[in-house]
């Protein structure tokens, strides 16, 4: 038998060539990820600036410009986006080692916000500490480092997930802490936002079955008390439940009983972008907290229908993330993407259930969307970590080291 060597050495090449053209492609960054949280930053910019436009005519925002909300959520994007590509460039074992610092300083800057002439107040809660040039909210960064202390919690303790004293107990009292300090500010929505974190976290980690029920009873517990033993959030809760008696819609009401009007005004396509009514100073904080109700009336239905899916693609995306870096061993990556994933889907779920009237009025924003220097930021930092883990799980998956 003769070997034709002109004939070996092109096949050869040609295996050669097909084989990096493998790798290299599996070397790419999710693009579509990237492109989907792009699109919902720059559409939550253009309504942003759609749902601020009219603020200047009002008192209290007199002496700023039409575009002012416009340029500072530009500025925020541009600085996320900066931040997000410097976090994609730090290894995810750096992340790991770095998690339980993260949360202690997280911790002592919660606590910082209580100090009287530290912490800045709005609207009677103190959630933020003031830099001249910029406001931080210390909640918005605990929901990441959550994520990683919990992811990191989980691995190390492994072998006592289904012990009380070694495996419950820790994480319960480090969330204890971090709820008492949250509803001191007061901020019960970022306080379920964070549980919902460590809880989803601690049951992918395989934590007792019945521990995790009797979390969730304490929690139910814990929230119910929460609003019993406030008159605030009691007259909010019965407002809820009937946002259209004339006392809750010109009070406690007041905002869902709008959110629901410019939804009801948008029907299937909206009056068009920059049309909105209630976004006319009858809606408050609509470029933060009730941005999807000017999205709504707006943009209609389908406006709506585009950003719950945009938002549930990103959110199985991560688990899909996750579960690929569990199944090459890579378990505090899978975890860490998947409480990611937790994350984004609890908020977005909670922002849209209360501007729906699904749920009760709470101060949580949308996420990516909404106007605001912490949150996007941390956002950001969020989904490059996510995309820090895709990259090396493909890594690793070509027989790479990382």
């Amino acid at each position: 038998m003769k070997l034709s060597l002109p004939g070996f050495f092109s096949s050869t090449a040609a295996r050669e060539s097909d084989a990096f053209a493998q790798r290299s492609a599996m070397m790419e960054y999710d693009q579509l990820l990237v492109w989907v949280v792009l699109l919902l930053m720059l559409f939550g910019m253009v309504m942003v600036y759609s749902a601020s436009i009219s603020l200047p005519d009002s008192p209290k925002y007199a002496s700023y410009k039409n575009f002012h909300f416009l340029m500072r959520q530009a500025m925020f994007i541009g600085v996320s986006l900066v931040a997000g590509l410097v976090a994609f460039r730090v290894r995810v074992a750096s992340w790991q080692r770095a998690a339980p610092y993260l949360f202690a300083i997280t911790l002592v800057l919660l606590l910082l916000v209580l100090v009287p002439g530290i912490g800045k107040g709005v609207n009677g809660a103190k959630r933020w500490l003031s830099f001249r040039v910029f406001n931080l909210q210390p909640s918005e960064l605990m929901k990441l480092f959550v994520v990683l202390y919990a992811a990191d919690y989980t691995v190390r303790k492994q072998q006592f997930m289904h012990k009380l004293t070694k495996g419950f107990m820790p994480m319960a009292a480090a969330i204890g802490c971090v709820g008492l300090l949250l509803l001191l500010e007061p901020d019960l929505g970022a306080f379920g936002v964070i549980v919902c974190i460590a809880m989803g976290i601690l049951f992918l980690g395989g934590i007792n079955a019945v521990w995790f029920g009797g979390i969730g009873a304490t929690l139910v517990v814990t929230f119910s008390m929460a609003i019993m033993l406030s008159q605030f959030r009691r007259e909010r809760l019965f407002a809820y439940l009937n946002p259209w008696v004339e006392e809750n819609a010109l009070g406690k009401a007041y905002q869902l009983s709008h959110s629901l009007i410019a939804f009801g005004r948008g029907e299937l396509f909206g009056v068009g972008l920059g049309g909105s009514v209630e976004k006319l100073h009858y809606l408050p904080e609509a470029h933060t907290d009730f941005l999807l109700a000017v999205i709504g009336e707006e943009l209609g239905f389908a406006g709506v229908l585009v950003v719950v899916v945009l938002f549930y693609w990103i959110v199985k995306r991560a688990f899909d993330i996750g579960r690929q870096a569990i199944a090459i061993d890579q378990t505090f990556a899978g975890l860490t993407a998947k409480g990611i994933g937790i994350w984004i889907g609890v908020q977005a779920f909670i922002n849209m259930g209360v501007n729906l009237g699904l749920l009760p009025t709470k101060g949580l924003t949308l996420p990516l969307m909404s106007y605001g220097g912490s949150g996007v930021l941390i956002n950001c930092l969020g989904l490059a970590l996510l995309l820090r883990i895709d990259y090396e799980n493909r890594v690793l998956m070509r027989g790479g080291r990382v």
